[in-house]
């Protein structure tokens, strides 16, 4: 979601002020490699970018409740949603940043229709991001939700299930490996991206650029008026941003700005 016009408010009276550090959390792509490219923008105008990488989407979250880091940069608003019912941080999405389709791989076979009947398919155990990967298989026609289920599907609520699929919930990370041992696998494109695996060209299927899932800059309420926030969500929005985004991922990462 876009901030409030408060918010927005918030942000952009608080970058008038001076410059300091900004302390980051991030997987490592593209988040960090998108972070990496405004790092100089931002030190122009004063401000330390410090980027800290994590390899899971439980951590950087809690580093920035408990005040290690000032903001983050890995997840949709779907999942902060999810998170946040069980860990109340206070953390709230600031900007969309860009979309990385959720994709439909597999070593196995080059289309969906090609799926054998009783297929394994691996999809995240989180409870957001799996709900995103049934919505996924439904449009594909793999499988049929329950009627108004959304963003809260589970495998419990498929009613249809016409190739018999299989499925393995496992931890979003180790997805990429999973598949030399399942039919296909659904995969967040941070993770296929770090094992080369690019959702336009490997994907069998893949989300389009209307899916509500869009990466956020995040923040605690408190640090609402850190200006140096406010000099980085700029700068991950910027023209120069863009380009970068188009041209390293060749479409595979879509700009939400």
């Amino acid at each position: 979601m876009r901030p409030t016009s408060a918010l927005l408010g918030t942000l952009l009276l608080a970058s008038t002020a001076s410059a300091g550090t900004l302390r980051v959390g991030a997987t490592p792509v593209p988040a960090g490699e998108l972070l990496t490219f405004v790092k100089p923008i931002l030190a122009r105008q004063g401000v330390t970018l410090v980027i800290r990488e994590f390899s899971d989407y439980v951590q950087p979250n809690v580093a920035l409740g408990e005040g290690a880091l000032d903001a983050n940069l890995f997840q949709h608003v779907p999942y902060l949603n999810a998170f946040q019912q069980n860990r109340p941080l206070n953390i709230v999405p600031v900007r969309k940043i860009y979309l990385p389709p959720l994709g439909l791989y597999s070593r196995r076979v080059t289309q969906v229709t090609a799926l054998r009947r009783g297929a394994t398919v691996a999809i995240p155990n989180d409870p957001s991001n799996g709900a995103r990967a049934l919505l996924l298989l439904e449009r594909a026609g793999l499988i049929r939700l329950k009627a108004g289920v959304g963003a809260r599907a589970a495998v419990t609520d498929i009613v249809s299930n016409v190739k018999n699929l299989r499925f393995r919930e496992l931890e979003a990370a180790q997805l990429p490996r999973s598949l030399a041992d399942v039919d296909a696998a659904i995969i967040n494109t941070n993770y296929a991206l770090e094992v080369g695996l690019n959702p336009e060209r490997d994907a069998i299927y893949r989300e389009g650029a209307s899916s509500p899932y869009v990466n956020v800059l995040a923040t605690t309420r408190d640090k609402l008026g850190n200006p140096d926030l406010a000099r980085l969500a700029a700068a991950l929005t910027s023209p120069e941003a863009k380009a970068w985004l188009l041209k390293k991922y060749g479409g595979s990462v879509i700009p939400a700005f």
